[in-house]
């Protein structure tokens, strides 16, 4: 029987994402940047380093960047800082050395690290529905710092504090210092007494298996304080997972690759094989340019000390990764070269003044669908919507939406710890909010009209 030998068209240039990726993996020169000219590696590879010159405020960003940060656009991010900025400035060297200085306008990193005012949008620069603290996580507060929203899953957060803050920040009421627009709220109990309560309430609720500790940043909790809390944890024996979450491993990765720390992670994931737990860290990374030799050695370490996993949750935003383009490549930097294994990429919640970073649900659903098929399906980040009083669902769950007014519909099969009475929360309908900008001229009008009519916040 002949056979007829088939051609197999497979050209890449036919293909929508090219790969292999033309960016290259390496640590920028950090000595290209005027402030840090005379920096040796030593210093540049220290974490106490990078603390002590973390930029706090645009006199050292400036003194960082010297003529690449011209007085135009100093003056669009001293009117942010005055008039919009939920978040402090709090950026390590590290993460400025991920910008691209020759474009400091449209660079991705510092679009969402420090936000201009000409970023905002001039008509909504929040939605009429936004509100501070737009998960309700304090509301579920089982004991202060101890979000229990899921069945079996609960949030502690450790700190209010990070190495880095993030103009995006869900938990802006809570996490930094106070900008003029954002008086910031305070644990009131001392931290001690405060995780001895999250643990008290974990011993007596066997429900729970799965903790996340969180914060703010567990980069910013000693490793002396951090292990024996972890290790507290592992005692209880109701819990069977764990997932340290920060994206100082990206922003700070000195701070893990110093001795001490690593040691304490090794302990912690010694601990978790005796008592068959699995313990994981996951990370914030948001472009490709953030995924760098530094960060990659950081990962190795976590991954060495015996962690299970390290696992990606990015922010979906607005001229950052909002492309099927940018998010590939982000996706497979990770994966091809630092062992971070991309999970979730969340819409940008529903905070004040966060519009110009907000995606509309149809062009997440669109985003998903351009991302399927490239990378491993273990790999493929799932883009998930974070409903208010829901939780994270997976972009294409809604339950119905209104394209003309941006207004999705979703459901859910379980209570959250404030709905425990409540005869309605397994049937009502949950609405999540698309930026007013992405909709049609009656929906534009609709909410300019609701606007009008609301009571100033």
């Amino acid at each position: 029987m002949k056979t007829t030998a088939r051609t197999v068209k497979a050209d890449p240039a036919k293909q929508p994402f090219k790969y292999p990726l033309q960016r290259r993996y390496i640590e920028p020169d950090w000595r290209r940047l005027p402030g840090y000219k005379d920096v040796a590696r030593k210093d540049w590879e220290s974490a106490l380093w990078q603390r002590q010159h973390t930029v706090k405020n645009l006199k050292e960003l400036k003194a960082v960047l010297g003529g690449f940060l011209d007085d135009a656009f100093l003056a669009d991010l001293e009117a942010d800082q005055r008039d919009w900025a939920t978040m402090s400035i709090l950026i390590p060297p590290q993460m400025i050395n991920c910008m691209d200085e020759g474009d400091l306008r449209h660079d991705p990193v510092r679009r969402y690290m420090l936000p201009a005012a000409s970023d905002r949008h001039p008509e909504w620069p929040s939605h009429p529905m936004a509100s501070r603290d737009s998960l309700h996580e304090s509301d579920m507060w089982a004991v202060e710092g101890l979000t229990h929203r899921y069945p079996t899953k609960v949030l502690a957060e450790l700190v209010a504090t990070c190495p880095q803050y993030c103009g995006h920040c869900t938990r802006m009421d809570l996490v930094g210092l106070s900008t003029p627009q954002v008086t910031k709220g305070r644990f009131q109990t001392p931290p001690k007494e405060r995780f001895e309560k999250i643990l008290e309430y974990l011993r007596k609720t066997p429900q729970v298996r799965d903790v996340v500790v969180s914060g703010g940043d567990i980069a910013n909790v000693p490793i002396q304080q951090l292990e024996p809390f972890v290790s507290a944890l592992m005692d209880i024996p109701n819990i069977r997972d764990i997932r340290l979450a920060t994206k100082g491993l990206q922003g700070l990765p000195q701070h893990f690759l110093q001795d001490e720390v690593r040691r304490g992670l090794e302990r912690l994931a010694k601990k978790a094989r005796q008592r068959n737990i699995d313990i994981a860290m996951h990370t914030h990374i948001n472009c490709a340019s953030q995924v760098t030799p530094l960060v990659g050695k950081a990962v190795r370490a976590v991954l060495d000390a015996g962690f299970r996993d390290v696992r990606n949750q990015g922010v979906l935003m607005r001229g950052v990764n909002s492309s099927a383009q940018d998010m590939l490549e982000l996706c497979f930097m990770m994966v091809d070269h630092a062992r971070v294994m991309p999970y979730y990429f969340y819409m940008c919640d529903i905070i004040p003044n966060c519009e110009h970073w907000r995606l509309s649900v149809a062009e997440a659903q669109s985003l998903q669908h351009d991302i399927m098929g490239y990378l491993p399906g273990f790999a493929t980040p799932r883009v998930t919507c974070d409903v208010p009083f829901v939780g994270k669902r997976w972009i294409h769950q809604l339950a119905d939406y209104d394209r003309v007014k941006g207004v999705s519909y979703w459901t859910k099969n379980y209570r959250t710890s404030i709905e425990h009475d409540d005869p309605e929360a397994l049937s009502r309908r949950y609405e999540y909010y698309d930026p007013v900008y992405t909709l049609p001229p009656e929906g534009v009008a609709y909410w300019r009209s609701q606007k009008a009519k609301a009571p100033a916040r």
